[in-house]
């Protein structure tokens, strides 16, 4: 009977905390379990990662990211085709298998511009640095936390929209209500269209003192297809 009561009383003070934390307090909560020493803000790293789909052979991506220097390097290898993009203070460089200066037709072939190259960096700067990412200027915290079961789990969820200058969509984070721990995350463009995607993360690989999501699973919101999955590590993969 004690014991019964004991876990009334727990699983009681949890909804209840739940109802009371703020976005802005539950998201402190969550960099503190990922970034407990403030370590992203200055990260300088590297990082290995595979990206595995249903339909294509694995892309091997070696990153490197150096936040003080404003500094992001992605090499990534498919098959026999390397491309590499750099982002260096908005200035970037392309190559492919080698060649650092690739024809138009090269460019055009293997989808190579410094537009990707923006976009490589903020996409994967971004995914990485979360939680730590949504205290970046534009993101608007929503201070409700809700309380849900995903794939019979329950979070306390963090629901984020953007000013119009950074974007449209609409993000929920979900933690874990005993550590803090993000598990998964979810986007929509058109909510009531129940387009977008969610992320389901597992396991994790510390970097620089930072815990990063090691495996992220990507599938549609509305019939749940299976997108693919990206690996990360310390070392490069063979």
């Amino acid at each position: 009977m004690k014991y019964i009561i004991t876990l009334l009383l727990l699983f009681t003070s949890i909804i209840s905390f739940s109802q009371k934390i703020t976005g802005n307090e539950l998201l402190e909560k969550a960099i503190q379990f990922h970034d407990p020493n403030g370590n992203w803000e200055t990260f300088k790293g590297e990082l290995f990662v595979i990206m595995e789909t249903p339909k294509n052979t694995p892309r091997k991506s070696r990153i490197r990211i150096n936040l003080p220097e404003q500094y992001f390097f992605i090499k990534a290898v498919r098959d026999t085709i390397i491309t590499e993009f750099a982002v260096h203070k908005g200035d970037c460089s392309l190559a492919v298998n080698g060649n650092t200066n690739p024809s138009d037709a090269l460019k055009k072939k293997h989808n190579l511009s410094c537009e990707r190259a923006k976009m490589y960096k903020n996409y994967y700067t971004y995914l990485y640095g979360l939680p730590m990412k949504l205290k970046d200027k534009g993101t608007i915290i929503h201070q409700k936390i809700a309380k849900k079961t995903f794939n019979g789990k329950e979070y306390l969820v963090l629901k984020v929209t953007y000013s119009k200058e950074v974007g449209k969509d609409t993000w929920y984070f979900y933690f874990n209500p005993k550590n803090y721990a993000m598990e998964v995350y979810q986007f929509f463009k058109d909510e009531t269209k129940n387009d977008g995607e969610y992320i389901l993360l597992s396991g994790l690989e510390t970097i620089n003192d930072v815990k990063m999501p090691k495996n992220r699973a990507w599938y549609f919101n509305k019939d749940n297809v299976y997108l693919g999955t990206d690996v990360l590590s310390k070392k490069a993969q063979n």
